[in-house]
């Protein structure tokens, strides 16, 4: 039986054919150090004790369906988050809690789009944004992030690349997988485009509190008031809780011209009755409790620390360079192509597989057009980063050999 033609423009090479090779080697008996996906629960980081009493102490109460669009505790809490972060006119009728960010983007894009409806994404993306906008009839279109900027948009083709046809503009700030953060001079530019364009923004912000020092990260609604924002953010990154699936998207700015849409989410959310109740019931602990994520990106921090390990392997390699990531779990990292001319970065992370047993996300995974980037994650201990760096400068050598 044939499949959905729509699936045909889908990748999410993060969980594709490099991660189905790696299971393939595991149950041969080969250990793998997995740096493609950024799951904090694999590396020793716990989410913090009070949210997971939250949820037993509520699990008497989450045996029935919720509203659609979720209990009303954990939608207050991201109301209050986003009002003390300055943002007006906010209440908990515009917040849908879901199975996760993604599950949300997914049904924000299918509220949103009509066949051949463009939206603007950046390159390099995190590629549900690309594969949710295909599935749901859409167009993706890549604004450029290139490294000359320290990966922060181009400002100029993003506005050259709007048209009768563009209904939205994507951003992921703090960016995965980048970890470019975004100054307030960008995002004022990004959202004079959207207001001239009556374009919605969709502020991808599942990172918004893992900054390292020296940086800040502003919400995007609070700068842009005049135009409809969707912010979407979740328990998985900050509070380390992938596998609770929680996460909510909040509409805020322009309310009244989005109430089509907002009525639309509200439907497509009653047509899969509820997200996950028990996990909704760490919702407000998490925004309301101490946020320990701070001092894990503060300097010494784990974070930190591996960051600056990173950092310090890159500069003496020979042939890897890379921007620092200013916040979020990643370092996206670039192979000289004047030593290795022709470079492909798919088969460089299946040589690194196959060879070393490391499993990495090939960089045109994310949707750019270059063939000399990987991503790997910074939530390893110290000593697992420094062999994986072993490793991979092993590999390189023997390819120059």
């Amino acid at each position: 039986m044939k499949s959905s033609k729509l699936i045909q423009n889908v990748r999410y090479e993060i969980r594709g054919t490099l991660a189905k090779r790696a299971h393939e080697l595991e149950l041969k008996g080969y250990e793998i150090i997995s740096l493609n996906i950024g799951n904090p629960g694999l590396y020793g980081f716990r989410t913090p004790e009070s949210m997971r009493l939250a949820m037993i102490e509520n699990l008497e109460s989450s045996e029935a369906y919720c509203g659609q669009k979720g209990i009303f505790p954990a939608r207050e809490a991201v109301v209050m988050q986003q009002q003390e972060r300055g943002i007006k006119g906010i209440n908990a009728e515009h917040v849908f809690i879901g199975n996760g960010v993604s599950e949300l983007i997914d049904l924000t894009l299918r509220a949103l789009l009509n066949p051949g409806d463009e939206v603007l994404i950046p390159s390099p993306d995190y590629p549900l944004w690309s594969a949710a906008t295909s599935l749901n009839g859409g167009k993706p279109v890549y604004y450029p992030c290139p490294k000359e900027l320290n990966h922060h948009p181009d400002i100029n083709i993003l506005a050259s690349l709007v048209n009768k046809n563009t209904r939205a503009i994507v951003l992921i700030n703090p960016n995965n997988p980048t970890g470019a953060v975004y100054s307030k001079e960008t995002l004022l530019a990004v959202a004079e485009i959207a207001r001239k364009n009556n374009l919605i923004i969709l502020s991808d912000e599942i990172y918004d509190q893992m900054v390292y020092p020296g940086e800040s990260f502003v919400p995007m609604a609070t700068i842009c008031q005049d135009v409809l924002c969707a912010t979407f953010s979740g328990l998985s990154k900050v509070y380390r809780a992938c596998g609770y699936r929680v996460g909510w998207v909040s509409f805020s700015g322009e309310i009244i011209k989005g109430k089509g849409l907002l009525d639309s989410m509200d439907l497509l959310a009653a047509l899969r009755l509820c997200s996950n109740v028990p996990g909704q019931w760490a919702v407000q602990t998490a925004l309301g409790g101490s946020q320990s994520i701070k001092k894990l990106c503060s300097t010494n921090g784990r974070l930190f620390n591996t960051r600056k390990v990173i950092t310090n392997l890159v500069n003496k390699s020979e042939y890897l360079n890379y921007i620092e990531p200013s916040g979020a779990m990643y370092a996206y990292i670039s192979i000289d192509e004047r030593a290795f001319p022709g470079i492909d970065d798919q088969d460089f992370a299946l040589r690194l597989l196959e060879d070393e047993h490391v499993l990495i996300a090939p960089g045109s995974s994310f949707n750019v057009p270059d063939k000399n980037y990987f991503r790997i994650t910074l939530l390893p201990e110290e000593d697992i980063i420094y062999r994986v760096f072993k490793k991979i400068n092993k590999l390189l050598n023997k390819m120059l050999s």
